[in-house]
């Protein structure tokens, strides 16, 4: 059978190996595919590996031989999982490859608010605190976790290693998904959105971006949080409206965003967070430590092993 991986760079820009799934089928590998790249390269293809090349109704009507769709990330929305149903075409995903590495950069940008570390390295080497009259100096307020409320909007597996990271931290969890009868580790506590936005020192996002959760973040939930509040959000750009948070940290009615996320990637120049006040953005790459890339791989490779022996795992379609 032959396999195509249509965007293989930033799952294996080179320190991993396809080898095992070269072992599975006749195996070509493109870094990048443009949408006019997608039919010439996949017309013989029964096996498509994608990432976030985009396959639609359209395309997949045009690719007759393909039987199978792994998607290399958790999110499912670059392939039209009803038209692939429709076709008969299997299509699976790599769900939980790498909570703890997302979990990770949620807290290095939550830390890197509230430690200032960069910032102070920075005028370290500047000389600063060389001209400093004391033995330590600080350009602003650093800050405690210990004791502030964290506000996890979804729970599943990222937000749940978040949620034990805040908890080593000495800080209270409050929890909304949309079953408040869901069981909560000690610590944390199902409450209302709103309460999530009052309340929460720190507000983290873990759901999924729906037609329901589109700019869930927007300028009516903004006015809701605290002025001292942080936003973080490692799960997708399209829940936050980024004029409204752009404006909200411009006029100090929020004190700190981190992001890793933004709703157009790579962003467009006149993205208003790329020059709004008190933010840190990171390049999506929350989820691409080498451990987490070498486990989604592994899990891929799984997927369409069991497919290939009638015993398909993962599905989506």
């Amino acid at each position: 059978m032959k396999l195509v991986v249509l965007d293989g760079f930033t799952l294996n820009p080179g320190d991993l190996d396809w080898q095992p799934l070269a072992e599975l089928a006749e195996l070509t590998v493109y870094e990048r595919s443009s949408c006019a790249d997608i039919l010439p390269r996949s017309q013989d293809a029964e096996i498509i590996f994608t990432n976030k090349t985009p396959l639609d109704e359209a395309t997949l009507k045009q690719l007759p031989k393909l039987k199978y769709i792994g998607i290399l990330a958790t999110g499912t929305n670059v392939v039209d999982l009803i038209a692939a149903k429709n076709l008969g075409i299997v299509v699976t995903n790599v769900p939980a490859y790498g909570p703890d590495a997302v979990a990770q950069m949620a807290f290095a940008h939550i830390l890197n608010a509230t430690q200032q570390v960069a910032l102070h390295s920075e005028a370290v080497k500047h000389g600063q605190w060389t001209q400093a009259n004391d033995f330590c100096f600080t350009l602003t307020p650093l800050q405690s976790l210990k004791g502030k409320t964290l506000g996890l909007i979804g729970f599943g597996d990222i937000a749940q290693a978040v949620s034990k990271i805040a908890l080593a931290f000495g800080m209270q969890v409050l929890v909304n998904t949309r079953n408040a009868d869901l069981l909560l580790p000690e610590g944390c506590r199902w409450v209302e959105r709103d309460t999530v936005f009052a309340q929460s020192d720190i507000i983290s996002l873990h759901c999924p971006l729906t037609p329901e959760t589109q700019n869930m973040i927007d300028a009516c939930s903004l006015k809701k949080m605290k002025a001292t509040a942080m936003l973080i959000n490692t799960a997708r750009g399209g829940l936050v409206d980024e004029q409204a948070l752009a404006d909200a940290l411009n006029k100090g009615e929020l004190a700190f965003a981190g992001v890793d996320v933004l709703s157009t990637e790579p962003p467009k120049p006149d993205n208003p967070l790329l020059s709004a006040s008190n933010i840190s953005i990171s390049p999506h790459n929350a989820w691409a430590t080498v451990e987490a890339r070498a486990n989604l791989l592994n899990i891929a490779i799984d997927n369409l092993g069991c497919f290939l022996a009638a015993k398909p795992k993962n599905c989506v379609s």
